[in-house]
């Protein structure tokens, strides 16, 4: 694994296989769920972190800020929240954003994200535009920390991605050895988990340029893409990316082929709905990850049915049998806070950082326990 040194003198590594690589959408309720991690943690984590959409302004048809509104608080949350090393992606931006004086966003947040002294590394997919391509090699060139390669397995298995990897890396003007490798399942159908992972081995098998990657990992979610198909009360949905990675990592060793980092999508659906709020009526959920599942403790409408009805599913979840206890994180602590009537009940942003924050210290555990089987 190479190291880089900043700037400043810092030490910045690319992620270990035995670290977690979580791909988190920079909202409220993530980076709150960020900051509260305790220190074992923070240190076993490497965000992706994707700069989230802009706001949408049903009534109006309009976007709900500008993109200088919408961008001017990124780095400084960043540094505040996190304040370590970074992966960033701004994928989910249109590449035809800019800034109010022409400057290109990705521009701006690099900037800004230098000027707070964050070791951040772009991201960069075989699909952005020359526009994005330009500015990332400025970024690239000026902040030499490389870059990070992230494709889906619909690009892997094309019969010209090292053509088109060897192209990418010559445009950068890095070696291998400088770029980290993330494959991205999205959230495909994981099962049966058995097939998967036999194609799995394979497509990593044949990927470019395998042992030199800087870093490589593998990301994906089972998590659902809402959450009304579920009955009210507690239900438990398998953790299928968990399950396969478990069961890839002992094909891999045996095949002698490069363990990936585990990383998934948080207690989140990868891809962007979007959802007129006037027409919706969002469910109070709890949102609990456990031993290869998640507990999702569902109650009514939020809008019609107020959220005082936490209280009543945070004691579901103590009830359970797979309540965690008060000290195993901050989110933990809140729950058993709700339960007793000692926290308030919160809104919906509560309740994503409560059930990230629980899910990320879960995982790193998770990781830990099994690398050190």
């Amino acid at each position: 694994m190479l190291v880089l040194v900043d700037e400043e003198g810092g030490v910045t590594m690319s992620f270990s296989s035995g670290q977690y690589v979580p791909c988190l959408r920079w909202k409220q309720g993530e980076y709150q769920a960020l900051s509260r991690l305790s220190s074992n943690a923070q240190v076993a984590i490497v965000p992706l972190i994707e700069i989230p959409e802009i706001g949408y302004d049903f009534e109006s048809d309009t976007n709900s800020k500008s993109i200088d509104e919408h961008l001017s608080k990124f780095a400084k949350r960043v540094k505040e929240k996190w304040g370590r090393h970074c992966l960033v992606d701004i994928n989910i931006i249109p590449p035809s954003e800019r800034m109010n004086n022409g400057e290109h966003p990705l521009a701006f947040v690099f900037e800004d994200l230098r000027a707070k002294k964050v070791s951040a590394i772009p991201v960069i997919n075989l699909k952005q535009d020359y526009a994005c391509q330009n500015e990332i090699k400025t970024i690239v060139a000026t902040d030499m920390r490389g870059l990070c390669i992230r494709i889906g397995i619909d690009e892997a298995i094309k019969a010209d991605l090292a053509a088109s990897l060897e192209v990418l890396i010559q445009r950068y003007n890095v070696g291998i050895d400088e770029c980290d490798f993330i494959l991205d399942l999205g959230a495909p159908n994981f099962e049966p988990i058995g097939s998967f992972g036999n194609l799995l081995e394979t497509i990593i098998g044949k990927l470019p340029h395998l042992k030199e990657w800087r870093s490589f990992a593998l990301i994906g979610t089972s998590f659902p893409q809402s959450m009304g198909g579920l009955q009210l009360g507690a239900s438990i949905i398998p953790r299928n990316e968990w399950s396969l990675y478990k069961s890839l990592i002992e094909r891999l060793m045996l095949s002698e082929i490069r363990i990936p980092a585990f990383g998934d999508y948080g207690i989140n659906y990868p891809d962007i709905l979007r959802i007129d709020p006037r027409l919706t009526k969002p469910y109070a959920t709890v949102r609990y990850t456990i031993e290869d599942g998640w507990l999702i403790v569902k109650g009514r409408n939020v809008r019609d049915y107020k959220y005082g009805q936490y209280r009543g599913l945070c004691q579901e979840v103590i009830a359970s049998g797979y309540y965690s206890g008060i000290t195993f994180s901050e989110g933990d602590k809140y729950i058993h806070g709700c339960a007793q009537g000692t926290q308030s009940t919160g809104g919906l942003t509560t309740w994503r950082w409560v059930g990230t924050n629980h899910h990320l210290e879960k995982v790193v555990k998770d990781v830990a326990n099994l690398f050190a089987s």
